[in-house]
This record gives structure tokens, C-alpha cells and sequence, in this order.
């Protein structure tokens, strides 16, 4: 892995660095505190990035990423990348979502306590001089009803925390079942339901469109009179403006944010002021613990990638384990042949691409391969660079519709990949597997049964079956000085048809395609490049 270089441009744990600096070939250099521009400018260097939450990864950074290949975040959310810009691009986008998990999920539970009991406020009345034992009286929160929005990693951790203070939990979950979360102890209930029945509502869930402002004046008034909110997650989830005349208003009676929209807060933030909200400047993931583990699982992820493509904790593409992605490898090079080869066919203004795998390829997983098959095809029709992880951006910014298929029909073979290229204009399939020695073969073309070797420049042609057309061509070449390396015909003996795959070494001159078309009984034919 010779001149791979990762900017590390946030602050992270010496046992990351140390992890990065271990790996041979891998050139790391240790950067913080660069703001876009500056960071505009270097990024071209790198293939690789490691952020925590102060560097913001901009579609300015990503278009200046000529070599970047993985940003890594050391923590959980990754609001500050461009995800749709980065896998444009192809870049893979890692987290760390299980890393700092506990650490948040404690805090928040720390939170929910100080706020219940008053500790800051009694604290601060100590230090101050003064003996206010009856100003600061609290709340139990045994046998309370705690909400909680969102039931991933740290939210279930919260969970448990929280039944281990006898206290009753709701859940709001979209992708969760009742059943899942009845096997956490939880009742899973609608947004109004949550919001009316809970004493104390904690947030465990991303910024998202849907998510931004999710409490506002319009929440904050279905809330149980008296209610507390927790925010341990992202900030923007909460509309700050509406939290301070809600808690002043004294429908709610106090909060507790550890995230903002805006970090740091500015010095008048509206919330300082206000006695029953309590603010931390975004501690949930600073433990040494915590900062350590994510420090040490992002360098581990990012290195894995750039050395041997193993992806893991990606949210812009799936995660497959080392060994699955080496078996893998061969069926993803051959739908990308397929692809490829699609590609460059007469086209159909496509609609559809749909791929479908049988055998070994379905079951080691569709998706990659469809990707691949997918990248194949579209680097035929774009000047910029296409990968698995770019492609169904590219695709859906075309209206394309990308389709997977794992089929237990193989006709006859161990395994097969099938593309299917639908468009208004007409449809084009090509079939392959694997041969002996795990190189692509070509079983099937344009509903011809065919067995031909992928690679380099072949000429695809269509004709009436009929002797001498064989001939004819071989003579043509021939004259040419061109050698013909490999030849296979599939019949259709009901229409009389056939499709010759013609492997030639070299180019093929215009003037030789123009007297292979003038050749009588051939009907189409054409150069592809694999």
C-alpha cells in the first residue's frame, strides 16, 4: 500500500494516530484546525480523511477531492458530510455508531437526573453561599414514564439505564416492530401518543429533514404539563426559540441539551438565561474511554478500506466482511462486464437496469454486484469516473430505476449474473458466470445461448445464418493484418439467426467494420472494448 495518505484534520486520540502510523505504506499527517478553504487545498493530496465533528466536509471539499477514496468519522453522526455529494463522487462515508454509544447514552441518563433532582442549580446555590434546601426540591423517577425518540444503539442502551430505575418506557421507532421493541420492555406508541403520556422525553435520532424541528411550539404544547426533554443527540431537532417560552411559559418543567444548533452557542443564546434549562457543551461521547475507542475503530475502518476495500460502518454503501468481499470480487468484475458490455450496445434510453443473480453470487448478496454491474454500464455514457458506490446516485439523478433479483433459476449453471437494460426504445440482456479458473464468461446474449471469453476488443455482429459469412470475415481480417483470437456463434435455428462474438487482438479500422456490413446476411455489427 505505497504513497496512500491520510489527513487526519480534527483532534484525535494518540492510540488512533498510533494505530494509522503502524500501517505500512500508509502516510499520515496530522492536521487540525483548518477551515474550507484551507482545507480545499490540500484535500487533492489525500486518500483518505478522519474528522470528529469540527471539520465540515463540504460539496466544496468533496469536488476538490481528486484522490479521496473514505472519510472516517470518529463518533456517530456524520450531519457534517455531504453524503450525497461524497458518494457521487464514490467515497465511502464511515462511522463509529457503537463507540460512543454508552458514553452518550449515560450522559443522557445523567441529564435526565440533574434535571430531576436540580443538582446544577443547588450546586451553584452552595457554592454561592447559601443554604436553599427547600428552593430546590425534585422529582422521583421511579415508576415515571420515560419517551424515547428512536431506538438504535443508544437508544436501547438508554432503555435498559432507564428499567433499571423502575421507570415505565414508550418508544417511537418507524422501523422498529411492536414485537421487537415488546422484547425490550418497551411500548411502542405514535409521536402525539409519546409526547401526551411521557414525564421526561429523551431524543436519540438523527438530523434528518423529517427530524429538524421535530419539537416545536406545536410539540411542546401536547406535552404532559410539567414534562422534561432531554436532547443528547444532534442539534436542530429542537426549535430553541420555542424551548425557552415553553419552559418560561412553565409548560414544561425544565430541559436538559447537550447539542445545539449552532457550536458553539453564542454567549446570549436564549436558553442561557432560563433557570430550569440545563446546557453541557456537547459531552456525550468525552469520556477517555469513549474518545479512545472511536479514535482507535475509525483508524482501524479507514486503513482496512484503503488497503484491502473491506468497508465496514459505511452509511453510503453496504458493509461486507473481509472474507465476503474477497469471494465476492470475481462476480462483482463480472457484472461489471456485463455491464460494460450492455453499455455499448445500441441504446435504448433506459429505464430500468435490473439485475439478477442465481446460485453462489445470489447468495453471497445482490446488491454489490448489481452496483458494479451498474457502475459498468454507466461508465459507457459518462466522462467523469463511476464505482458501485457513485453509480445509483448517478442512476437516480437519471431516472433510472435500479431493480435486484436473487433467483433460484440458474438454467443449468452453478451460478449466473443476469442484466436486464429496459428502456423505451427497446430492451438488451447479457448473461455470465464464472469459468474454471474464476475468469468472466459470457453464457447468454440478446436471448442467444453462447459461451465466450470477456475481454478486450470483439466484435458483436448479427446475421442470417447462411454459409460463407464465416468466411468472409475471417478474409477481411485476415487482409487487415488482424488477428482473430476467438470466435463463438449462438444459434436461434427457429428465425434462422445468429450472434457471433468475434475476439479480435487490436483495433478494427473503420474500413474493416464497413465491409463486415456490406458482407450479405449480416445484419448489425459493432466494436465493444472490455
Amino acid at each position: 500500500m505505497a504513497n496512500v495518505k491520510v489527513l487526519v484534520s480534527d483532534k484525535l486520540s494518540d492510540a488512533g494516530l498510533k494505530v494509522l502510523r503502524g500501517i505500512p505504506g500508509l502516510e499520515v499527517e496530522y492536521k487540525t484546525g483548518m477551515n474550507e478553504e484551507q482545507l480545499c487545498a490540500v484535500i487533492g493530496d489525500y486518500h483518505g480523511l478522519i474528522i470528529r465533528s469540527a471539520t465540515t466536509v463540504t460539496p466544496k471539499v468533496i469536488a476538490a477531492a481528486d484522490n479521496l477514496r473514505v472519510v472516517g468519522r470518529a463518533g456517530i453522526g456524520v450531519d457534517n458530510v455531504d453524503i450525497p455529494a461524497a458518494s457521487k463522487r464514490g467515497i465511502v462515508v464511515m462511522n463509529t455508531p457503537t463507540g460512543n454509544a454508552v458514553t452518550t447514552a449515560e450522559h443522557a441518563i445523567s441529564l435526565m437526573t440533574a434535571l430531576a433532582r436540580k443538582i446544577p442549580q443547588a450546586v451553584a446555590s452552595m457554592k454561592a453561599g447559601a443554604w436553599e434546601k427547600t428552593k430546590f426540591e425534585g422529582r422521583e423517577m421511579t415508576h415515571k414514564t420515560l419517551g424515547v425518540i428512536g431506538l438504535g444503539n443508544i437508544g436501547r442502551i438508554v432503555v435498559t439505564r432507564a428499567q433499571g430505575l423502575q421507570m415505565k418506557v414508550i418508544g417511537m421507532d418507524p422501523v422498529m416492530t411492536k414485537e421487537k421493541a415488546a422484547s425490550l420492555g418497551v411500548e411502542l406508541v405514535g409521536f402525539d401518543e409519546l409526547l401526551e403520556r411521557s414525564d421526561f422525553i429523551t431524543l436519540h435520532v438523527p438530523l434528518t429533514p423529517d427530524t429538524k424541528d421535530l419539537f416545536n411550539a406545536a410539540a411542546f404544547a401536547k406535552m404532559k404539563k410539567g414534562a422534561m426533554l432531554i436532547n443528547a443527540a444532534r442539534g436542530g431537532i429542537v426549535d430553541e426559540l420555542a424551548l425557552k417560552d415553553a419552559l418560561e411559559s412553565g409548560q414544561l418543567g425544565g430541559a436538559a441539551l447537550d447539542v445545539f444548533v449552532k457550536e458553539p452557542i453564542a454567549k446570549d443564546h436564549p436558553l442561557i438565561g432560563v433557570e430550569n434549562a440545563l446546557l453541557t457543551p456537547h459531552l456525550g461521547a468525552s469520556t477517555a474511554e469513549a474518545q479512545e475507542r472511536v479514535a482507535v475503530e475509525i483508524a482501524q475502518q479507514v486503513a482496512e478500506y484503503l488497503k484491502d476495500n473491506v468497508v465496514k460502518n459505511a452509511v453510503n454503501v453496504p458493509a461486507l466482511p473481509a472474507e465476503t468481499a474477497e469471494q465476492l470480487a470475481p462476480y462483482v468484475n463480472l457484472a461489471k462486464q456485463l455491464g460494460a458490455l450492455l453499455g455499448q450496445l445500441e441504446p435504448v434510453d433506459v429505464r430500468e437496469f435490473r439485475v439478477t443473480c442465481t446460485g453462489v453470487a445470489g447468495e453471497l448478496g445482490v446488491t454489490p454486484i448489481a452496483r458494479g454491474a451498474l457502475a459498468g454500464f454507466l461508465q459507457q455514457h459518462l466522462e467523469e469516473a463511476v464505482n458501485p458506490i457513485s453509480a445509483p446516485f448517478e442512476a437516480q439523478e437519471r431516472g433510472i430505476k435500479l431493480v435486484e433479483i436473487r433467483d433460484s433459476d440458474s438454467r443449468g449453471y452453478t451460478t449466473t449474473v443476469r442484466v436486464t437494460v429496459t428502456g423505451e426504445h427497446g430492451i438488451h440482456t447479457a448473461t455470465g458466470t464464472l469459468g474454471q479458473r474464476g475468469e468472466p464468461r459470457l453464457v447468454g446474449l440478446e436471448g442467444y445461448e453462447i459461451d465466450a471469453v470477456m475481454g478486450g476488443t470483439t466484435l458483436v455482429m448479427k446475421n442470417q445464418d447462411r454459409p460463407g459469412v464465416i468466411g468472409a470475415i475471417g478474409t477481411i481480417m485476415g487482409a487487415r493484418g488482424i488477428n482473430v483470437s476467438r470466435m463463438q456463434v449462438g444459434l436461434d435455428e427457429a428465425k434462422g439467426q445468429a450472434l457471433a462474438l468475434w475476439n479480435v487482438d487490436g483495433d478494427v479500422p473503420a474500413d474493416a467494420l464497413e465491409a463486415v456490413r456490406a458482407i450479405p446476411n449480416v445484419e448489425s455489427v459493432l466494436v465493444v472494448r472490455l
